[in-house]
Formats: C-alpha cells, structure tokens, sequence
C-alpha cells in the first residue's frame, strides 16, 4: 500500500508539459542513448528497449556496440541526486558534441540538471534520504521505480500518438531468447 501511495504522489508532482517537451526531442533525435547506474540504470536499460520497440536508433552508453553520440542525437541521463559522476560525465560529453540532453532526477538545482536540455523532476527521495521523510521506501527505490513507470508511460503516449498497432511493434520484439 505505501508503494502505491507513493507512486500515486509522485505523478501528482510530475510536470506533462516538460515529459511532452522530451518526448518531442526524442522523436526528432537520429540516435538516442541512455545512461544511469545501478538500478536507475536498469531502468533506463528497460527504457530504451521500449524506445528501440517504437523505431528509434537507440544504444544504453557502456555497451560495447553504442557508438559515439552526435549532434542531435539525445542523452537520457538518470541520478536521483543529479551527481552520480559517471552520469554527469556523459551528459557534459554529450552537450560538447551537440547532443540534447533529457535529465531525470530529483534535485532540480543538480549539476546533471545545469547541463540538460530538458530536466524531468521526479519529486522522489534520492538514496540517502534516510530518515524517510519523502519516502518510506529504502535507498531511491520510489526514484528508481518512477523512472520506470514514467518511461513506459512517455512509451505509451509516443506508440499511441503515432497510430502504429502493437503487431507492427512485435516486429522488433526480441527473437533470440
């Protein structure tokens, strides 16, 4: 119950214009990657599936196949704290290669937040809030589980927007498993 109380809080604090705004600049970018840590990272890993699911040229920064990020092309970056070194690594890196920059995090005053393009606050606790006072959860779970359900929920708003059935989705659905 605490979890779904939560969550219910969290999209009550979420900004639609600025999730639309990064919708937009995913859908014109030629390339998009996405890039976190630890289970904010794996959230986005689940994230990009879904984006390479709608057709777009999508790579998770750290695996050998992703190539260099261009101009135009979009860094999804994820830190709670906006601070995780790795993540605002690659957002500085991106930004000098003329790469937009779509920021999920909680501290909306963050380095990570400073560089990006578009910032998605997600009102959440980062990993060290704890005295559980945003969050009964431990360590950035209600972070790390928003940046999954607001993925798939953006997801959701660019498949239906675009008219393309699930069948033509499949298409691109994994078949080596």
């Amino acid at each position: 119950m605490a979890i779904s109380t939560e969550m219910d809080q969290i999209r009550k604090g979420i900004q639609p214009a600025a999730w639309a705004r990064a919708g937009a600049l995913l859908l014109k970018a030629p390339t998009v990657f996405t890039v976190g840590t630890g289970r904010s990272g794996l959230a986005l890993q689940m994230a990009a599936m879904r984006f390479m699911h709608l057709g777009l040229k999508t790579h998770v920064v750290g695996e050998t196949t992703a190539p260099a990020i261009g101009s135009g092309d979009i860094l999804v970056a994820a830190s709670g704290s906006g601070s995780t070194k790795r993540v605002v690594q690659a957002a500085e890196t991106a930004r000098a290669q003329g790469a937009n920059v779509v920021a999920l995090t909680t501290t909306p005053e963050s380095a990570l937040a400073k560089i990006a393009t578009e910032v998605l606050v997600i009102p959440a606790a980062d990993k060290q809030d704890f005295d559980g006072t945003t969050s009964t959860q431990y360590s950035g779970s209600l972070f790390e589980q928003s940046v999954l359900l607001l993925t798939d929920a953006l997801f959701h708003a660019l498949w239906r927007s675009s008219g393309t059935q699930a069948r033509e989705l499949w298409r691109l659905h994994a078949n080596l498993e």
